[in-house]
Order: structure tokens, then C-alpha cells, then sequence
């Protein structure tokens, strides 16, 4: 590179910059979204007085503390060693994949699935995306339940389509006992109501995030039988299906033919195998006229998915049904719940008992942050969550997610209380949080 080049570039005025409009999506709302503000508040927070000497407790985003099992890391060591394995898949998946998850889901059915039931996705976030990209219009209306998972806003937008928002209502005394997953409750005659003639479709999370909530079957019937009556499409998000701990874990898609008609479940080789950088996800569906549209989404999207990654899955789940994997791991859970909330049964700190999922609400409500306690700016305007996870961070080295993040300003009221603790940790790490955790005494 010559030194006139270079000193051309260094003199460079902002004026000589290009100039572009972006999508307006990304410039109409600059504030920060709760992942990057959470982890830059724990970066900074890492190195100040009260942390500086001691190990940072991150209970925040939901990754693994731990490795996947031996034999998933074996088979995607294996897999990359292949020649043909490196190279493309098939838009909808590699067939050994797609049979593997033929043999996982069709005794849930109670049928025999075929390739045409089943595509394979890059993550089950491109998987949700791509069903709504599929079957969304300008204009149509695409129901969501609060809480809800963040990401889901921006996929119906950007598809342009219009979000309603039915909430999840949380149980009475919140703050005050230890709740039920089931204590939270649709009214379902507000969710008859919100369905207009412009409704495409509806996202339900179960196990569910953040709440820990598993759906009923009769609640998974009722909503599933509204679906049916008005003819709108479920997209069923069940990335936690095998974290369940309650006696079953109903899928509203095998509750009805006329429900599996209308249902598109979406599942997640990174929550089973502890793997969340992975990437690979799936929609299964008894109707293949409908995921063929998810298909042709999926395949604009990203073409196919990273081919190691499914080889490696495919055995991974094989091996797993041979070896009763998703109880263990199940049971494993059971264990880890019981050690991370025993701090809260000591502090006399409520919380909703996880019904599935890795994660814990729990209730602040009685923690009382001194008055004159210095919070940023940029949190101010947000919910007390916020503030509250702020002052965990940096005062006790914990990071918890605030979740009036995944509720619209006008609902937030209902967790402004609350933090989000996920528990996909080793249960060394476990106990460090309880320990750390006492420290609130203090200010009970």
C-alpha cells in the first residue's frame, strides 16, 4: 500500500463518506437490546470495587457452562473429517438428519413421519423466522403472547407484519409465596377476542421462556380449537421440549388432526444437547403443504445449514434414544433447580417453581437497593427490573436478565420485580451463585 494512499485515506473528510439511507427498522429505535446492555453493564462491572477479586456469576444470557455430551462432541469430530460432509446439504437437510428426527417425533405422533414432515434450519430462531416469512403478508396479524421471547418481534416485523399482544397473567401474591407455572393463565375468551379477519398466525412457547411455564393439554386444546375455528396457523415453539418436570409434556401439533394441520413446531439441537453454538434447529409439521413455505423461506434465508453440525446431530440423536439421554438430563435438572433455589427458600425470596425450561423468575420485590444508589442514565427510562439487575451486577457480581424486556411498555408492570436466572450451569457453579446470593440478607 503506497504512503500516498495512505495519507489520502487518513485525511479523509466525513463529507467524502458514502451516503446511504438503511432500513429504517434498525434507525427508528437505537436503544440497546437487554443481551449487549446486560453484557456491558457485566464487562464493566468485572472490574469494579466490589467485583475486582472475585469470579463474576453469569446466570444471564441462557448458555452452558458445561461441554455437550462425549459422544456429540465425538460425532462432530468425526463428521468434519469427512470429505462430502464439509460441503453443502440439502436446502431441507441432510437425510440422515431428517431420519433421525423422523425416529425421534413420530411416536409423538403416533404416525409415521416422512422427509416431507420435517426441514432442517440454521438455529431455531431461522426456523421461526422462516415460517413467518413463509406464510406472512404485509398487513397480516401474527398473535404473541407476554412474555415472549424478543427475538419474535422482529421476525413478524421485518416480514411486515403487525404483532398483538395477548399477555400470560401472572398468578395472584406474586410477591409474596412460592408460585406455579400453571398459576399462569391465558384468558382465553381476550384471546378469541384479539383474533381479527387479518390473523395469519399465532406463536406459542412451551416449555416457556422465561416463565418456566409448561402448557396444559387443556389449555394447548383450547387455544389449538380456537386456531381450528378461525383457521390461523400455530407456530408451536418448543426449543425446551426435553426440560420438562411435570408428569407429561403435551404438543399441541398431536392434540388433534385438524390442530397438527395448522401447527408448525419448531426444535433445537442446542437446547438438547447443550450446544447453543451449534445452530442447528428444525420445524416439523404433519402438514407438508404448509412447511413447503417454510421451506422456500429457509432456502432464500440461508440456502442450508452447516453440514458437520447436522452430520453430528443426527447420531447424536440416535445415541441419545438408545441411552434414555433426555430423562437423565431431565433428572439432572430436577437436581440443579433444587440447589439454585434453595437460596431463595433461605432468603424467603418468592419465585415461580420451573415447570420446564432452564430458567427461574424470581421475585425482588422484598431486596431493598439503598435510596441513593447511582444508576446509569440509560436504564432510567426503562423498567425497575433493569435497575434491580444493575444493582445485582455491580453490587454482588450476579447477572440476571430484567424481563420487562420481553413485554411491551404499557404491560411491564407485571415483572418489574422480577429477574430471570438461567440454571444451564454446572452444579459447582450452581452452588457459587447460591453463596453469592446470601450476600442479599443484607438488604432484606
Amino acid at each position: 500500500m503506497s504512503n500516498k494512499f495512505l495519507r489520502n485515506i487518513r485525511t479523509m473528510s466525513n463529507s467524502a463518506k458514502p451516503s446511504f439511507t438503511p432500513n429504517k427498522y434498525f434507525t427508528l429505535n437505537n436503544s440497546k437490546d437487554v443481551w449487549s446492555l446486560t453484557n456491558e453493564t457485566a464487562a464493566k462491572a468485572a472490574t469494579n470495587a466490589q467485583n475486582k477479586d472475585r469470579e463474576l456469576i453469569n446466570l444471564g444470557q441462557g448458555f452452558f457452562s458445561y461441554s455437550p455430551p462425549a459422544f456429540a462432541i465425538k460425532e462432530i469430530q468425526k463428521a468434519v473429517e469427512i470429505p462430502l460432509v464439509n460441503q453443502y446439504s440439502p436446502t431441507r437437510g441432510r437425510p440422515r438428519l431428517i431420519n433421525s428426527l423422523i425416529d425421534l417425533y413420530s411416536p409423538f405422533y403416533k404416525k409415521q413421519l416422512t422427509p416431507e414432515n420435517v426441514l432442517v434450519t440454521t438455529g431455531a430462531n431461522e426456523g421461526i423466522l422462516s415460517c413467518l416469512m413463509g406464510i406472512i403478508n404485509p398487513g397480516d396479524e401474527v398473535i404473541v403472547f407476554e412474555p415472549f421471547f424478543d427475538q419474535y418481534i422482529p421476525n413478524i416485523e421485518l416480514c411486515g407484519g403487525k404483532v398483538v399482544y395477548v399477555p400470560i397473567n401472572p398468578p395472584k401474591e406474586l410477591d409474596n409465596r412460592v408460585t406455579k407455572g400453571t398459576e399462569w393463565t391465558v384468558d382465553f375468551d381476550e384471546f378469541t377476542r384479539a383474533i381479527t379477519p387479518k390473523t395469519k398466525a399465532v406463536i406459542i412457547n412451551t416449555p416457556h421462556n422465561p416463565i418456566g411455564k409448561v402448557f396444559t393439554r387443556e389449555e394447548l386444546t383450547k387455544l389449538g380449537n380456537i386456531c381450528v375455528e378461525n383457521n390461523v396457523i400455530i407456530i408451536a415453539d418448543e426449543v425446551y421440549e426435553h426440560l420438562y418436570f411435570v408428569d407429561e409434556f403435551p404438543r399441541i401439533a398431536t392434540l388433534s388432526e385438524e390442530i397438527g394441520q395448522l401447527t408448525l413446531s419448531v426444535g433445537s439441537a442446542g437446547k438438547s444437547f447443550a450446544a447453543t453454538g451449534w445452530r442447528i434447529g428444525w420445524v416439523v409439521s404433519q402438514n407438508p403443504d404448509l412447511l413447503q413455505y417454510a421451506s422456500k423461506a429457509h432456502t432464500r434465508i440461508c440456502f442450508a445449514s452447516p453440514s458437520p453440525i447436522q452430520e453430528a446431530c443426527s447420531y447424536s440423536i440416535d445415541h441419545a434414544l438408545k441411552i434414555d439421554y433426555f430423562e437423565n438430563m431431565r433428572q439432572e435438572y430436577v437436581k440443579k433447580f433444587k440447589i439454585f433455589t434453595s437460596v431463595f427458600d433461605e432468603l424467603g425470596l418468592p419465585y415461580t417453581i420451573p415447570e420446564g425450561s432452564y430458567f427461574v423468575l424470581a421475585d425482588f420485590s422484598k431486596v431493598k437497593i439503598p435510596d441513593s444508589y447511582q444508576f446509569p442514565e440509560e436504564i432510567m427510562s426503562k423498567g425497575k427490573d433493569f435497575r434491580i439487575s444493575n444493582w445485582l451486577i455491580n453490587e454482588l457480581g450476579v447477572v440476571a436478565i430484567p424481563p420487562t424486556e420481553f413485554y411491551i411498555p404499557e404491560h411491564e408492570h407485571a415483572a418489574e420485580n422480577l429477574l430471570r436466572f438461567a440454571v444451564c450451569k454446572d452444579d459447582e457453579y450452581l452452588e457459587k451463585a447460591v453463596e453469592r446470593l446470601r450476600l442479599l440478607k443484607e438488604y432484606i
